[in-house]
């Protein structure tokens, strides 16, 4: 079974289903679409900071800190065309109480969650195939 499934709506408006979640992905109207949903570049960005947020909760959990105000904002700036290089942002904020050890190890933490891993993975495959569908 795939990991999701983007199904077109109408124009660029997408319904993408994981397992049994549904959420809608969309372009915004200044890009033709009808903003009904976060652009794929928006989820990604929202990926990457689910998962940093989870990984630090997980490592958090362990340890027995509180991280109850734990909050993981990321820029994502793609390129223009002909340009080189996408630009990730990840900005973490932690409770106050923290020391600087405790900020330190969160840091080195936040790279090892799989999204951080694979975007930052010196190659990725992507194995892009084509059919005819049946209907």
């Amino acid at each position: 079974m795939p990991s999701a499934i983007a199904r077109r709506r109408q124009g660029f408006e997408h319904e993408v289903e994981i397992r049994e979640h549904r959420l809608v992905a969309d372009e915004p109207e200044s890009e033709g679409g009808t903003d009904r949903g976060p652009r794929p570049t928006e989820l990604l960005a929202a990926s990457l900071a689910s998962c940093t947020s989870i990984t630090l909760l997980m490592y958090a959990q362990r340890k027995d800190w509180d991280l109850a105000e734990l909050e993981v904002a990321v820029d994502y700036r793609t390129p223009p065309p002909g340009a080189a290089g996408t630009e990730i942002a990840v900005k973490i904020s932690t409770p106050a109480e923290l020391d600087e050890d405790q900020r330190r190890r969160l840091l080195a933490i936040a790279a090892k969650c799989p999204v951080h891993r694979t975007l930052a993975a010196k190659e990725i495959e992507i194995r892009d195939s084509l059919e005819a569908s049946r209907g």
